[in-house]
């Protein structure tokens, strides 16, 4: 197989299994895009194995060949051509795969520092690997968004990770707000659950993803009406996180997509007080992602 072909082949897997993905990266450079569909393509064949229904020795094996970028298909003939193209630490395919094989061996996370170290190898080294093709060395940037990106990830699967037989929200948390496993079992969504759900969207995650995704609107702003909307998109996530309405929050948006930046930050700046309040509500965690 050419290289060519195997670059359409990865492509047709991101836009069969990843469609939103698929529309984010299409602004990119055609080389460009197809190396980051190359290593979509990579992870997606390591979260098929670590979740598949092959027995456990032959799950390891297949990872391990993963690991070692042994093959000959479309995906590994991709990979090798982005590989000669660009920059991809090799290290940071490798530490993916170490993810998958910590899924086949471990299925709780005591505390969030253990839960970090699990999403740095399935998240954050995603990060690492795409930016030598965007042109960036912004490594700790990377690397933090793609933890963050995770933990939306758990939030979202709670259900299907159980299916799995696995429970990534810390042991420690549940029992700090009262949530057990045979809530999660049952799918109760009971007040406990929620306060634990509020922890994790506005005391985790909303500090990190304002940061990051501010910074990254601020140096998009030559094209504020073009593009894909993934900056709007991440907008509109941030204001919501820390606590603007969903309204305001979607005006501002709308605002940046057509006209300006400053309102979607005035109106963030009017709503962030509440911030503090709703965290005084709920048990705190020190937090340390970089």
């Amino acid at each position: 197989m050419q290289p060519e072909q195997a670059y359409a082949e990865v492509e047709r897997l991101t836009r069969a299994r990843a469609k939103n993905f698929a529309y984010g990266i299409m602004v990119l450079p055609k080389p460009k895009r197809r190396a980051i569909a190359a290593i979509y393509a990579f992870a997606r064949q390591v979260d098929d194995v670590a979740d598949g229904e092959l027995p456990l020795a032959e799950k390891r094996a297949r990872l391990h060949r993963l690991r070692a970028l042994d093959g000959d298909g479309a995906m590994h003939i991709a990979l090798m051509d982005a590989m000669r193209r660009y920059p991809i630490r090799r290290d940071a395919l490798e530490a993916l795969v170490d993810g998958g094989l910590q899924d086949l061996e471990r299925r709780r996370y005591a505390t969030f520092d253990e839960l970090r170290g699990y999403c740095e190898k399935v998240a954050g080294a995603v990060g690492v690997a795409c930016i030598g093709v965007y042109g960036s060395d912004d490594v700790a940037r990377a690397e933090t968004l793609g933890i963050a990106l995770q933990l939306i990830n758990i939030v979202r699967d709670v259900r299907e990770d159980w299916e799995l037989g696995r429970v990534y929200l810390p042991q420690d948390e549940l029992a700090a707000f009262g949530v057990t496993e045979d809530h999660i079992a049952a799918g109760s969504v009971t007040p406990e659950w929620t306060a634990l759900m509020a922890f994790h969207i506005h005391v985790a995650l909303a500090p990190l993803v304002l940061a990051y995704t501010t910074a990254y609107v601020v140096t998009s702003l030559p094209l504020p009406a073009g593009g894909s909307g993934g900056v709007e998109a991440g907008l509109a996530f941030t204001l919501t996180a820390v606590g603007v309405p969903l309204a305001p929050a979607l005006l501002a948006t709308l605002v940046y997509r057509f006209y300006t930046l400053w309102l979607p930050i005035l109106i963030a700046a009017i709503f962030l007080p509440q911030v503090p309040k709703l965290n005084e509500e709920l048990p705190q965690t020190k937090y340390e992602y970089a």
